[in-house]
């Protein structure tokens, strides 16, 4: 499908609102589960396993990502939006059954190989049936869906497992997907140029084993123990290398060359990687702060994540408009110093600092990052030709979710370390100063010696990721100083 004749597709409203529902179900599943979590555990046991119901849903969702990108250029976006889909459904379906903690874990596997389909392929399709100078405004259409997922998932996680079972929570997404495919079928004019390539079997084993081996080093450092997650690494790290020899001599490599070859290209997935990277910096341990070292409520720091989430899709809504007038180059730039501010705004907390201030830096932060994100993948999109534009818009998706998995151990292993060296007596402090039972239980005396030394340690969280900001803003330098045409 051609620029020209993307602006020449009918129904183009219906085909936003399809995409914008399969977003609305890839969206709420995170916020819907994490509600209910306590719930389901209670109800099936096995909390030691707790970690491992998101840790393999981000596991297989990431891995399948870049392969579903490049299938659907080979062989259609529609079709692979429907087995992407399909396959999420009948994972959903399959979840809302599990007898057991272990079955619960086996489908959530199977829902994140479908979720892999979902994010880079409504964005893909709205890319085929919107020309260059429409893409960022209604890009920032899709981003505005997670805004409203980061409100109602919570609110209807809890009300439904207070009032009904809590296999509604996977089911209720299923009407949803439905209705989002039967949509598309209607009003998505699929392309009939195809591909006349195969799909790279070799190389695309050799991504899972990799992403695969990395991923869980990360994300089960702390349970798998330094031996095992050194053994991953390393064999991460032979994958990894079997990986670029491959591409290398593939005649259909995995990841068309034009993306390491272009500028832009790669300028938009390091940025997401980054961004990434950053935006688990507050997600994760915004929270620890509100709730440890201010003794605020789950309600107080969820209400300023919230506001990161909101500040998101207003940036990515407004980033279309100012692309226009000015260059991808200068809205990214922009985001980016927003970024570097929310970021710094950070380490001004202290222990009095008042809610709506962290509320405040977080919606700056979510502003810079909406900014940025859709810059950089509007950028690539209209680099990208047709032919691989299914797989650089995966990649943006694959950086970010990569960006998510390295952040969260990084920044992990900062706060650790510190703790260990400010606190080297403490068992688990932040977990301590967290529960009520137990911080009830601590002298004033030594809880206000816990509670600054915590809270030094989380400033060198927000340090790391003020850095990841300045360095995103060398990187937005890359991005051409042109406006969409």
């Amino acid at each position: 499908m051609s620029e020209q004749t993307a602006t020449q597709v009918t129904h183009r409203h219906w085909i936003l609102i399809a995409s914008m529902l399969a977003m609305f179900m890839a969206a709420i599943e995170v916020t819907i589960v994490a509600t209910a979590m306590p719930t389901i555990i209670a109800e099936l046991g096995g909390f030691s396993q707790f970690g491992w119901v998101f840790s393999i849903y981000l596991l297989t969702q990431a891995v399948s990502v870049p392969i579903y990108g490049r299938l659907a250029d080979l062989w259609g976006r529609k079709r692979m939006f429907f087995i992407g889909t399909g396959l999420f459904l009948v994972g959903s379906v399959l979840c809302g059954f599990a007898p057991n903690m272990g079955w619960l874990i086996l489908f959530r596997a199977f829902q994140g190989l479908g979720a892999g389909a979902i994010m880079p392929l409504t964005s893909t399709i709205i890319a085929d049936v919107y020309p260059p100078k429409e893409r960022a405004s209604v890009q920032g259409w899709l981003s505005s869906v997670w805004g409203i997922a980061a409100i109602v998932g919570p609110l209807t996680g809890a009300w439904l497992v207070q009032h009904f079972n809590w296999a509604l929570i996977f089911w209720v997404n299923v009407p949803v997907g439905i209705i989002s495919m039967l949509m598309l079928a209607r009003f998505f004019p699929e392309s009939k140029q195809r591909s006349p390539h195969k799909l790279n079997l070799a190389g695309s084993g050799w991504l899972m084993l990799t992403v695969s081996a990395l991923l869980v080093a990360l994300l089960q450092a702390k349970a798998l123990g330094s031996v095992m997650v050194v053994a991953l690494l390393i064999l991460a790290a032979l994958a990894g290398t079997a990986l670029l020899r491959h591409e290398r001599s593939a005649s259909e490599p995995l990841f068309p060359l034009a993306i390491w070859r272009s500028r832009t290209l790669l300028a938009g997935n390091a940025g997401n990687l980054l961004i990434g990277a950053a935006m688990m910096g507050i997600s994760a341990f915004l929270p620890t702060w509100i709730q440890g070292v201010n003794g605020g409520t789950p309600l107080q720091a969820g209400s300023a994540l919230a506001m990161m989430s909101i500040g998101w899709p207003l940036a990515s809504t407004l980033s279309g408009r100012l692309m226009q007038r000015t260059s991808y180059r200068f809205t990214a730039l922009l985001g980016s110093i927003l970024l570097i501010l929310g970021t710094g705004l950070l380490l001004t907390l202290h222990r009095e600092s008042p809610g709506w201030h962290a509320g405040l830096f977080a919606f700056v932060i979510g502003t810079g990052m909406g900014m940025c994100s859709t810059t950089f993948l509007i950028a690539v999109q209209n680099t990208a030709d047709f032919a691989i534009r299914g797989i650089c818009t995966a990649s943006i998706m694959f950086s970010r979710m990569l960006g998510s998995a390295l952040g969260t151990a990084v920044m992990g292993a900062v706060l650790n370390y510190n703790l260990l060296l400010r606190l080297p007596g403490a068992h688990d402090p932040v977990q301590q100063v967290m529960s009520h039972s137990q911080r009830q239980q601590i002298d004033s005396a030594t809880l206000d010696v816990m509670l600054n030394q915590i809270a030094h340690s989380l400033h060198w969280v927000f340090a790391v990721s003020a850095v990841i900001a300045v360095i995103s803003l060398g990187v937005s330098r890359f991005i051409p100083a042109q406006k969409p045409h």
